[in-house]
């Protein structure tokens, strides 16, 4: 069992980590301390961080299983999320450095004054911060069910849930941004090390390594991953790929929790250097996860994926008398284990395992532990931002309000935003945690990015314009998410399983449609003095 060794090792990231929060709760005591580190996070040291943001629980177990499952095809997501960046760096972080404030709503709010656009900004930030919460949470359950199987989610949910809220409710974003580069650390070098294990199994050759590849023995016969259309085949399978691509590359440029940490740098050419750094260590992680993918399809083997970790060796014992599982099952069951299916998510853990043994299996777990913790307390920081400084101190004080109800409003919403996310993981635990992840990045390109570059980049843009396109892109991909082939099965109305391809057009239409039809002069106005600060900084706050 790796149950001890894993616990051992998360608790000694977790007692790291609380250390880096004691410290940095004296440098939170303010709003700009509290959301922006007092803007004092070098470039290298943010690009580590918006690594460790950016790379989920999901992405580390659900990008390897994707390739091991479906090879070039599941190497796809790993394109898709690392391209992102490009956008991110070309687009956005300059003029969202230069011009917000601790917020996405700011940047909006700067040009667009009114307070419908910071509403629903703020409002379409919470959405796509709350599945995206919840979808790590989800993960959560499922890891413990994983490596502790008498404990169950529950516990681990709120376990979880409790360690984030330490975080950001005493250390604010200095200590979320140090947990996330600490994390961002264990991570490389946990992929780095199956990746190197996985070659040598095959003496270091890559001829021998891609060769296993193309003949890989599954249930249904032999599987060849380096061939294209084992998961997007068929006659939507090319609309199913361009789809999932829109909303990946440009959702990133639209996510909240990422888009936040350009404003705790001290300039515009850190910004930049942030998004090199992190698309250099990120390009080297969904590489690698290429190899781990590969290697669990090559050396665990689709059949055993799923299977040989739950309950030791109750479970080798079943591989090699199949007659028995059925009563041996019962008998798991009757003792507290939950027996497992076949799942692709425990590749990672499950290739650890077979060429690691169990500490190697112990340290991976515990990483993906880490790994949810940090993306989870950067999540509830955005949230919290998101309500205190653009719903209740903008909207409803009217900017009105000292430094101590600043801090008390913002913790109090990220205690109330964590409790909430509790209670809807635990509801939600045996949800599709894909499809969760997939709202967010759906919500996020059909909703935010429309209207960010149509607000950089066109005078004539209108308030009317923003909240139309906002609302467009939110409503059309929740819609449309609500009848695809992910929540609905065989009985879709819309038969692709992202919605980007779609919602996204719609949401740039309902912007363009809405500014046509109402002019704004005072929008208009704003716009000559928005590219001078976007493009200059000048007058943005340092």
């Amino acid at each position: 069992m790796i149950a001890q060794p894993s616990l051992v090792m998360f608790a000694i990231f977790v007692g790291i980590t609380l250390v880096v929060t004691y410290w940095a709760s004296g440098q939170s005591r303010t709003s700009r301390g509290f959301y922006t580190a007092h803007r004092r996070i070098g470039g290298l040291q943010n690009g580590w961080a918006i690594a460790g943001d950016y790379v989920s629980a999901a992405t580390f177990l659900g990008i390897t299983g994707l390739v091991a499952f479906y090879g070039f095809d599941g190497f796809m997501y790993s394109v898709g999320w690392l391209v992102a960046y490009l956008a991110v760096l070309l687009l956005i972080a300059e003029p969202l450095r230069n011009t917000g404030k601790y917020t996405l709503a700011d940047l909006m709010s700067f040009r667009l004054r009114g307070r419908g656009v910071r509403a629903i900004a703020a409002l379409s930030a919470l959405a796509i911060t709350l599945f995206y919460l919840i979808a790590q949470m989800v993960g959560v359950g499922a890891l413990v069910n994983l490596v502790l199987p008498r404990v169950g989610d529950v516990i681990g949910i709120v376990g979880v849930g409790v360690l984030m809220l330490v975080y950001v409710l005493f250390g604010g974003m200095l200590a979320t941004t140090w947990v996330q580069i600490i994390k961002a650390g264990l991570l490389l070098a946990t992929v780095i090390g199956l990746s190197g294990l996985a070659l040598r199994h095959f003496n270091f050759s890559l001829t021998r390594f891609f060769d296993a590849a193309t003949a890989v023995p599954t249930a249904h016969g032999v599987s060849n991953l380096l061939q294209p259309g084992l998961l997007f085949h068929g006659p939507l399978g090319a609309w199913n790929l361009i789809s999932l691509g829109l909303a990946l590359v440009l959702g990133t440029a639209g996510l909240p929790h990422i888009l936040i940490r350009f404003f705790t740098v001290p300039s515009a050419r850190a910004a930049r250097t942030s998004v090199a750094w992190a698309m250099v260590l990120i390009g080297v992680f969904y590489l690698l996860t290429s190899f781990m993918g590969l290697g669990a399809a090559t050396i665990v083997g689709h059949d055993h994926i799923g299977r040989r970790m739950y309950a030791g060796q109750a479970i080798d014992y079943i591989a090699h008398h199949p007659a028995q599982e059925t009563s041996l099952n019962a008998q798991l069951t009757q003792n507290g284990y939950i027996v497992p299916q076949p799942d692709s998510n425990l590749a990672a853990p499950l290739l650890a395992a077979q060429i690691g043994g169990s500490l190697a299996a112990a340290f991976v777990a515990a990483v993906a532990f880490a790994t949810i913790l940090a993306v989870v307390a950067g999540l509830t920081l955005t949230a919290s931002s998101a309500f205190a400084h653009d719903i209740w101190f903008s909207l409803i004080r009217n900017g009105r309000g000292d430094e101590s109800e600043h801090i008390f409003v913002a913790r109090a919403a990220a205690l109330a935003v964590g409790a909430l996310a509790i209670a809807l993981s635990i509801a939600l635990r045996g949800f599709n945690v894909a499809f969760l992840v997939g709202l967010a990045f759906a919500v996020a390109a059909s909703a935010n990015v429309p209207v960010i570059l149509l607000a950089l980049a066109w005078r004539r843009f209108s308030r009317f314009g923003a909240i139309v396109g906002m609302l467009g892109g939110l409503v059309s991909s929740l819609a449309l998410i609500a009848v695809s082939p992910v929540l609905m099965g065989s009985r879709a109305i819309f038969p692709l399983e992202n919605p980007g391809i779609v919602s996204i057009p719609v949401g740039l239409l309902c912007a363009v449609l809405g500014t046509l039809l109402v002019r704004d002069p005072d929008s208009e106005a704003m716009f000559d003095q928005l590219q001078v600060r976007a493009t200059t900084g000048l007058g943005a706050e340092v």
